[in-house]
């Protein structure tokens, strides 16, 4: 008989669907460009605010989102795509999931840090533009603009595409777990504290990291 398993504790819930729409709120309004810069840039703290986050809880938090249970080396990810894994990656991030977790952080980094290094020559410049050479800031506004931006939209498609083929091809549901947090298994499984204190724990590490970008931005403007 199946058997209800919290696998995603709530903060990493939150993190997910706040980072989705801080996405969309940054694709938005860089598309729309002029007064919306305000928001592209605010949006843009949020993420790099998020992303400090999801490593502190990277180490912090539940089972299921820390990092190393879902730090797999070659040899399974290979192994995952022959035989399609072991109970116990089906779980929490398998494989694949792993690496898209990993890339999308990376490229979301990417994204900001380079942002804050842009200037579109009319009125939106980044709060490192006057600290970096005219070369980096020409070569981060050519990525920011022509490349991550793709990228991301890239990675974000093939997201979407994988939630798609696994409801499709497999019957595996992976947005519902990200809103209640459980998965239905059939095999015991190792469950992720999502107690009031780690909720609790998870809103002072959002503070502070929230603090430390509020800060970072106060010395460099």
């Amino acid at each position: 008989m199946p058997a209800a398993i919290r696998v995603w504790d709530l903060p990493v819930r939150a993190f997910h669907w706040s980072l989705v729409a801080c996405v969309v709120g940054l694709v938005i309004s860089g598309n729309i460009g002029g007064s919306a810069m305000t928001w592209h840039f605010r949006f843009g703290y949020c993420v790099a605010t998020l992303l400090l986050f999801r490593i502190v809880w990277g180490f912090a938090g539940g089972h299921w989102s820390r990092f190393a249970s879902f730090i797999y080396p070659p040899s399974q990810v290979l192994n995952y795509l022959r035989t399609g894994g072991e109970i116990h990656q089906k779980v929490g991030h398998n494989p694949l999931g792993a690496l898209s977790v990993f890339a999308m952080l990376g490229i979301l980094a990417l994204q900001v840090s380079s942002g804050m290094m842009s200037d579109d020559e009319i009125s939106a410049s980044g709060p490192l533009v006057k600290w970096v050479s005219g070369n980096w800031v020409s070569l981060a506004t050519w990525y920011h603009k022509d490349i991550g931006k793709v990228i991301l939209i890239v990675l974000v498609a093939t997201h979407l595409a994988a939630i798609i083929f696994y409801r499709w091809r497999k019957n595996e549901n992976l947005v519902r777990p990200m809103l209640t947090g459980d998965k239905l298994l059939d095999e015991p499984a190792t469950e992720s504290s999502d107690t009031t204190q780690d909720r609790l724990k998870a809103l002072l590490v959002l503070a502070a990291c929230a603090g430390l970008v509020w800060f970072a931005l106060a010395r460099l403007g």
